[in-house]
């Protein structure tokens, strides 16, 4: 447990520190004024300043901040956040998402690059009395959707068929070249120990040799699959097709490291990929308190030409980091909950 704990404390430091830093880069480049650049939370072990800015880390590895002059109220320094013209602040705000899903990419070029091989949508062979063949799957069909959902990489194949509730999917392959509609694709279930039913994917897929273009085609794919995931998971929570049993902290994901470490570097490398893209698409959405809530006032300023008053965006934020706070603390008690019974 001990080990689980500190793999996950490494992997949300590495991906807050590269957030932080993504908006200290651009700070930068862009002429804002960094007060302090820090990793870490509470009382500071050790400093530094250097120039304008004050480098520490703190004792507690759980975040980390870039601190900008004028970031949250007026200044007069010409060099302040609030004085840089809006495009400016609107680049500063999303550099730090940018930089998780930059980050992402980056583990799942590395992932790919040191397979043995790159998993293909094309079916490749099917087991004995494969449902699917006998509804009209042939091996060589490229699978291009599923269910009206288009297939990125073998993952989405996975999910839309384990989402599937009634055995029977719709799809749409490329055969010879052309496109060609397969509707109620049938898969047989086997039931587990517990009672439930799990659906049987009967076929294989080919594998593709590694190359710099099939890799980076792949991890692109990828990347953009699981950004997708991120939305159609946030999706299904709005929509009440997933409930609070299917969300994780930090606490939750302790266990969700270990089972991926007890698998391989690669797995946890692609757990690590997996939450720093989630990190960043999340941060990006237009919720008060997060990078894409202060990106919709920008935007606002930039189609009124003038900023909302600095206090009505603080409330805002204000109301908006409370109600984040009461969700990570309903998520806490949850996953200590899961771990206890």
């Amino acid at each position: 447990m001990l080990v689980n704990i500190l793999l996950t404390l490494v992997i949300f430091l590495v991906i807050i520190f590269i957030h932080e830093f993504g908006h200290f880069l651009m700070a930068k480049w862009s002429g804002v004024r960094v007060n302090e650049f820090a990793l870490g939370m509470g009382p500071a072990i050790f400093r530094r300043q250097k120039g304008e800015t004050l480098y520490s880390i703190r004792i507690f590895p759980i975040g980390g901040f870039c601190s900008m002059e004028g970031e949250d109220a007026g200044s007069e320094d010409p060099h302040a956040f609030c004085n840089a013209v809006v495009w400016k602040r609107m680049a500063v705000v999303v550099a730090g998402a940018v930089m998780n899903l930059l980050l992402g990419f980056g583990l799942i070029v590395g992932i790919t690059a040191a397979s043995d091989v790159i998993t293909s949508n094309t079916v490749a062979s099917f087991s004995e009395n494969a449902s699917s063949q006998a509804s009209g799957l042939q091996a060589g069909d490229e699978i291009l959707e599923i269910n009206g959902r288009s297939i990125w990489v073998e993952n989405d194949i996975a999910y839309q068929l384990l989402m599937d509730t009634d055995g029977v999917v719709d799809m749409v392959v490329r055969r010879n070249g052309e496109k060609v509609e397969l509707p109620e694709v049938a898969f047989a279930y086997q039931e587990d120990e517990n009672g439930s039913h799990t659906l049987i994917v009967d076929f294989k897929v080919v594998g593709e040799p590694i190359t710099i273009g099939n890799v980076l085609s792949y991890s692109i794919r990828k990347s953009a699959s699981v950004a997708r995931l991120v939305w159609i998971s946030l999706l299904d929570l709005v929509t009440g097709n997933a409930s609070l049993n299917d969300l994780a902290g930090p606490i939750g994901m302790t266990q969700v490291v270990g089972q991926a470490a007890s698998v391989g570097v690669s797995s946890l490398l692609l757990l690590a990929a997996f939450i720093t893209i989630n990190v960043g698409i999340f941060n990006l959405l237009p919720i008060p308190a997060l990078d894409g809530g202060r990106l919709l006032f920008l935007i606002v300023e930039a189609i009124r030409r003038k900023p909302i008053k600095p206090e009505y965006e603080g409330y805002v934020h204000m109301v908006g980091f409370a109600l984040l706070i009461l969700l990570m603390i309903v998520v806490a008690f949850h996953d200590i909950w899961r771990l206890v019974t």
